[in-house]
């Protein structure tokens, strides 16, 4: 949904969640010297400030990344202390900024982002990347441009969820692409809200069998979203480590569901 402004969000327990297991992910995917091609439907801005307005009203950051303290050889911490370097320590990753941390010259980047004011934000984000910047729908694009070159690849589905039928389409969506895509990993990131609409989400990618991490937010919400999950089809060797490992590096932030 175009209304959809993750400035709100950021630095919350979610991206602690999603972007911990990302970081990981790409970092198992590059081990080899082989190239990898990452991409994103939902880019957002690619890089927030928790000083903003928009961050300091929700307070989520408060109760994700202000309580960890990643231990600093990780990935993820690594991503972070790229970005507190160049844009001081305020700043917060979104995941095109921390997977651009993590890729080596030898892979390639698209991302996808519809929201006009969010596009122009990442492309300066962005600017001494070397990412494909979409103005278009995720979904579209992602499956217009598949298979990406180098085949290899991981592609991160994370839209807002703002309408019910996301969950279905999201689904679809990752069927269609690993279809035309089989050698994409392809994680999807949901949340877990008391209606319990992400079971339309795991029903529709059951048939790809993937593989699934769902966490509890301590303290949990008196409202809204108690919980982030996970899911990732065409799963590479040693993924299922990475989600157990997740949980014991972000103890006091999440529990295991």
């Amino acid at each position: 949904m175009l209304s959809y402004q993750h400035a709100y969000h950021a630095g919350g327990p979610a991206d602690v969640h999603k972007h911990m297991v990302l970081a990981e992910l790409l970092t198992l995917l590059t081990r080899k010297k082989r190239g990898i091609s990452y991409a994103e439907t939902h880019a957002g801005r690619g890089l927030y400030d928790l000083a903003s307005p928009e961050a300091a009203k929700t307070g989520e950051a408060a109760h994700g990344i202000a309580r960890l303290r990643p231990a600093p050889s990780t990935p993820y911490a690594r991503a972070i202390s790229t970005v507190w370097s160049a844009h001081g320590p305020t700043a917060y990753p979104g995941s095109p900024l921390v997977a651009a941390s993590l890729l080596r010259p030898q892979d390639s980047m698209t991302l996808m982002e519809l929201h006009p004011a969010e596009n122009t934000a990442l492309r300066l984000a962005m600017r001494e990347s070397t990412a494909a910047i979409h103005r278009r729908d995720g979904y579209e694009g992602v499956l217009a441009l598949a298979p990406l070159k180098p085949r290899k690849g991981l592609v991160l589905v994370d839209p807002s969820y703002e309408v019910k039928t996301e969950y279905e389409d999201a689904a679809r969506f990752v069927r269609q692409l690993i279809a035309k895509w089989p050698e994409a990993a392809v994680l999807v990131w949901y949340p877990l809200l008391p209606a319990g609409r992400h079971a339309d989400l795991l029903e529709g990618l059951a048939p790809l069998a993937p593989i699934r991490d769902e966490v509890r937010f301590t303290p949990e919400p008196e409202r809204g979203m108690t919980g982030s999950g996970l899911a990732l089809a065409n799963a590479p060797y040693g993924a299922e480590a990475i989600f157990s490992e997740t949980h014991d590096a972000a103890a006091g932030v999440f529990v295991p569901a």
